[in-house]
């Protein structure tokens, strides 16, 4: 058969562990049978950012903004332990994930994907719920700093045109840890505008949640700039029918249990990174979780909302077969291809992606899933644990 043809190149992103084992098998087996694929690759694999102190993460996420849409494997963040286990490392290197959110300025949208056999842990949830996760500073463009003696901080901000201003953090009398984070007005009204379009286009109530009552200043000021931004939007989401309102975050936490889904839950940064994985795993499997990374010029980043699963890893390289499942890298690569579709005018590459989901969605309803969905499943649901090999298979067979 002819290959489906492409004009454009995707930016591909390799990464780490098993979900590079994964990202080959998934191309190798599901994409380029079909698909003339064009793609500019950069391995993001923890050695060789090593080996380019993580230049090639920069320049992946410059060729993202100059091509528009890409697609990322998952990648390993380096802690002390895997300092100990990649004895090469230079250094401790930053997640390339904030890496990238940084240079593209954007906002982070994962909503779960949902099957008939497996129901949400809470069981109001009717539908799914789409965590909005800002993308830029925070924790994950912080400074730390660790000190032994009795002593005190201070935060000095000292302005171009030399006015300072100057704030007590703290005076301690013996060991202390401290941190300085920050965030930017420009990215904030970024992450607001973001998450209103988004609202406004999937036609969802939009939820946004911070801390102000405790970081007045820090968490107040994210909640004015949205309140800014609402009223260029307040005429459509009322000409819509859809709603926003801003709460306490953990105010929003008890009325998202409470609630039946489908809405959006705009977070900072560090909320998202956690609320994201609560209710992926709330919904089924944080494997059943689409992560999508939109700038606000329209450049998208597709990826899997989880780690390198480095345990099945292991397993791997012993030679043993791995259940692990690929369902977010699947969705990551047909959103990206359809993405890709929708901008250059490809009808039968758009159509694709949409069968090639339509295809893992016949498999798991045919009860032939991985390990960690088959003890998901509703009583009665006649489930059988393959392997990922012979899953992509059957996903292939139905494709």
């Amino acid at each position: 058969m002819d290959k489906i043809q492409m004009t454009t190149p995707i930016v591909e992103m390799d990464g780490d562990e098993m979900t590079r084992i994964l990202w080959q098998m998934i191309k190798d087996t599901l994409i380029l049978p079909y698909v003339d694929l064009k793609t500019e690759y950069y391995d993001l694999g923890l050695l060789h950012r090593n080996e380019t102190k993580d230049q090639v993460t920069v320049d992946a996420a410059n060729a993202t903004k100059k091509y528009g849409v890409a697609v990322k494997c998952a990648t390993i963040t380096p802690n002390k332990q895997r300092m100990e286990e990649y004895p090469q490392l230079t250094q401790m290197w930053k997640s390339p994930n904030g890496t990238i959110r940084s240079i593209l300025d954007g906002t982070v949208f994962r909503a779960p994907i949902l099957i008939d056999a497996v129901k949400p842990v809470v069981k109001n949830w009717k539908k799914p719920i789409t965590i909005a996760r800002h993308a830029y500073g925070d924790v994950y463009k912080a400074v730390d700093l660790y000190t032994e003696k009795p002593g005190k901080a201070t935060l000095v901000f000292e302005a171009e045109d030399g006015e300072t201003q100057e704030l007590l953090v703290q005076q301690v009398d013996g060991a202390a840890v401290w941190q300085g984070a920050h965030n930017k007005d420009s990215s904030i009204r970024s992450f607001a505008k973001a998450c209103f379009q988004y609202a406004v286009d999937t036609r969802q109530d939009l939820w946004f949640s911070t801390k102000d009552t405790i970081a007045k200043v820090y968490d107040g000021r994210f909640k004015a700039i949205f309140d800014e931004e609402f009223e260029a939007y307040a005429p459509k989401f009322k000409e819509l029918g859809i709603t926003y309102f801003y709460t306490l975050i953990d105010d929003a936490v008890a009325r998202v249990i409470r609630s039946e889904g489908g809405f959006i839950w705009a977070c900072k940064n560090y909320d998202g990174d956690v609320m994201s994985d609560m209710v992926s795993t709330a919904f089924g499997s944080l494997a059943m979780m689409t992560s999508v990374l939109v700038a606000p010029d329209g450049t998208t980043e597709y990826e899997a909302a989880h780690g390198t699963v480095t345990r099945h890893y292991y397993k791997w390289q012993k030679g043993e077969k791995t259940s692990t499942n690929p369902m977010a890298t699947i969705f990551a690569w047909s959103g990206a291809l359809r993405k890709r579709a929708q901008l250059d005018g490809l009808t039968d590459l758009e159509a694709f992606a949409d069968r090639l989901e339509a295809a893992c969605f016949r498999t798991l309803n045919d009860g032939i899933m991985t390990r960690d969905l088959v003890g998901l499943c509703e009583p009665g649901f006649e489930a059988k644990a393959v392997d990922s090999e012979t899953f992509l298979k059957e996903i292939a067979a139905r494709l």
